[in-house]
């Protein structure tokens, strides 16, 4: 594939990183600069990339500046170019699956090399076949066409009228901008283990973040001051059984002075977390079956289904593992199906939680394949209640299994130092939970010097 590629002085050393790494894969790639880390203008080089996709000189298009944002805008001022900015795996599937993006921005203040490179294998490999995607697309299209003529207010102005603008209640515009804050969100709940966080060794998460890890999770301890950029990889969590009114809403109060990416939390919460984040970038997760497993798919379909509606745009459920080790595949799949199927309809990121100690190497694979045939987002290593967690040969496992499908991997659980992470990072996972986001001992210092 012809891939143009640009970048301005903030993303030129990952666009290097990146150009060779599409090129080791096969794929021809037209570099249109900038060719130093000497400071220039991003719209210059965004355009250049943008006109090289439209004009058909490239088949798709990378941009690189420091956050990703402002050189998409500047792209899907080109006829032609569907621009989409990533920043994960589930962000870079969605922009192609669900928009055909021709072209991919990228923030090189935001994500290390080896998550861009994963990013970049996702918007490569994925297409857009679904026809109800593809029809959106052409609406896409069309209204790309119209420009700035006196043509798009005429194509709008019906729809407001009919809506009637007067008429929309608060709760209505709550949940319009619910949904906006949705498309913007992917992952993960997770069990805090009580430990050192982001917020006390700052650094460490930033390394992590360079090997590729994109998101973390943290626990109800006290986090500390999170350093903003940082704050955004973390899933605030809570799923103590005795967590009451009163620590539920001091996870809400901490993830909306940090503005973490999510807080999750068990299903009875979930109406009062996502009341909680109301216009804020916070997502909420919910799990669902958690932890046994064992509630029947229809019950999982109907939790998810419920999280969702109270405001859920991340659903990690548990499998039945007594099915999948009696080898009950049939049932396993609609117990996964009942629950991507609800997210689907419901615009909600799927994790399925394979409870990797107790299964066999065989039990993994296959429960791995029925959560990508069910079309799920991620695989997850662990709840925490079971006897261990994630390693990093289950984790490299699981990976060669779903990678193909443009699937991402949790490693959740057992996590208890640095080389532990990066073992994880390194056989495939894109999700850490570990000790309140992260779990610091001497061996992490003394990687980090």
């Amino acid at each position: 594939m012809k891939i143009a590629i640009g970048a301005d002085h903030g993303g030129f050393a990952l666009k290097q990183q990146l150009s060779e790494h599409m090129r080791g894969q096969g794929h021809e790639v037209l570099d249109m600069g900038t060719n130093s880390d000497a400071a220039v203008d991003y719209p210059t080089y965004a355009r250049k990339v943008a006109e090289a996709v439209a004009g058909g000189g490239a088949v798709r298009g990378i941009m690189i500046d420091g956050a990703g944002i402002g050189s998409s805008m500047v792209a899907n001022k080109v006829p032609g170019v569907r621009a989409a900015m990533a920043y994960d795996l589930s962000s870079a599937r969605n922009g192609r699956e669900h928009n055909d993006a021709n072209l991919l921005t990228l923030g090189a203040g935001l994500i290390g090399g080896n998550l861009a490179a994963q990013i970049v294998d996702v918007f490569l490999n994925t297409e857009c076949n679904e026809a109800r995607h593809k029809r959106r697309v052409a609406m896409i299209n069309e209204v790309q066409g119209t420009g700035n003529s006196a043509a798009a207010p005429t194509m709008i102005a019906p729809t407001i009228a009919t809506a009637g603008l007067g008429e929309l209640s608060e709760a209505d515009m709550a949940r319009i901008v619910d949904r906006l804050q949705g498309l913007m969100g992917s992952s993960v709940g997770g069990v805090y283990h009580g430990g050192p966080c982001v917020g006390s060794c700052p650094d460490t998460a930033r390394q992590f973040i360079e090997l590729g890890a994109g998101r973390f999770t943290s626990g109800p301890a006290s986090p500390g001051r999170i350093p903003e950029e940082l704050a955004r990889y973390i899933d605030h969590t809570i799923l103590k059984p005795d967590a009451t009114i009163e620590m539920v809403d001091k996870i809400i109060f901490e993830a909306r002075e940090h503005t973490f990416r999510s807080v999750c939390v068990n299903p009875c919460w979930v109406k009062r977390v996502a009341d909680g984040l109301r216009g804020t970038p916070v997502l909420t997760c919910s799990v669902v079956g958690f932890p046994l497993g064992a509630a029947t798919p229809d019950i999982k379909g109907m939790e998810s289904r419920k999280a969702i509606r109270d405001g859920a745009k991340e659903i990690d459920m548990v499998i039945n593992v007594g099915r999948l080790k009696s080898g009950d595949d049939d049932y396993v799949f609609k117990d996964i199906l009942a629950v991507t199927e609800a997210c689907r309809d419901g615009s909600a990121v799927s994790k399925v939680i394979i409870e990797t100690a107790l299964l066999t190497d065989d039990e993994k694979v296959r429960v791995c394949e029925l959560a990508k045939r069910a079309r799920a987002n991620f695989v997850k290593t662990s709840t925490g209640f079971a006897s261990g967690g994630a390693t990093a040969e289950d984790i490299a496992l699981m990976s060669s299994v779903v990678r193909g499908a443009g699937m991402e991997v949790k490693a959740s659980g057992g996590i208890r130092n640095f080389s532990d992470a990066k073992r994880m990072i390194d056989a495939g996972a894109t999700r850490i939970g570990a000790s309140a986001s992260i779990a610091i001992v001497q061996e992490a210092q003394g990687a980090l010097g």
